[in-house]
């Protein structure tokens, strides 16, 4: 295959030519079936270094462009098209299986985690001395606990909104356990959380 591509920011196994980051955008929005913002496929590729920043905005910009990727029903985002299936089905041999499975993942990973924290949400609250932070554990229809708590500045706020969203349920079961004096659960979250 031609390298036709930039290939700074690309980790071995990433992707250098033009052909196959189309190909590996056509096969991840079809595989995934889910909207996505163009920064959230910046993301997605970048952080596995899959591909140059600069030829993945070209390339989304093309496929946009050709209708092979449609806007989203709610207009945030983009959605395989027909186009994009039928590349996806026909060439995805071209693009390597390990390129193809980091970005799947990857992809759906960040779709987890947005699900997250709509389901769990964080306010954080300006306060005269520092930040309240509450934390919201939802079941469902109906929040399973709420807690706030005070931080003294911004960045410990941001820091607990994104170690609560890392894992909701982990929070939920050590205050449980805390509350219930079931030490050993404790102790077992305690243990998995450092691994």
């Amino acid at each position: 295959m031609n390298f036709d591509a930039f290939s700074a920011g690309v980790e071995p196994g990433g992707l250098r030519s033009k052909n196959e980051i189309r190909i590996l955008l056509c096969y991840l929005f079809s595989t995934v079936d889910a909207a996505f913002t163009k920064g959230e496929i910046l993301t997605i590729m970048q952080e596995n270094g899959l591909a140059n920043y600069f030829e993945i905005t070209d390339v989304l910009s093309e496929l946009i462009e050709r209708g092979t990727l449609v806007p989203s029903e709610d207009g945030k985002g983009y959605r395989a098209a027909e186009d994009a299936r039928l590349i996806a089905q026909q060439l995805d041999n071209v693009v390597p299986a390990s390129a193809r499975e980091r970005a799947v993942s990857a992809a759906l990973n960040l779709l987890a985690r947005a699900r997250r924290e709509q389901e769990n949400r964080v306010e954080i609250h300006p306060t005269d001395r520092g930040y309240n932070v509450e934390c919201h554990i939802s079941g469902g229809e109906m929040d399973l606990m709420s807690f706030s708590l005070y931080v003294p500045d911004q960045h410990q706020a941001q820091l607990v909104k994104e170690n609560f969203h890392r894992d909701p349920q982990a929070v939920y079961r050590m205050l449980l356990a805390l509350v219930t004096r079931n030490f050993e659960l404790a102790d077992g979250i305690l243990r998995s959380a450092k691994e």
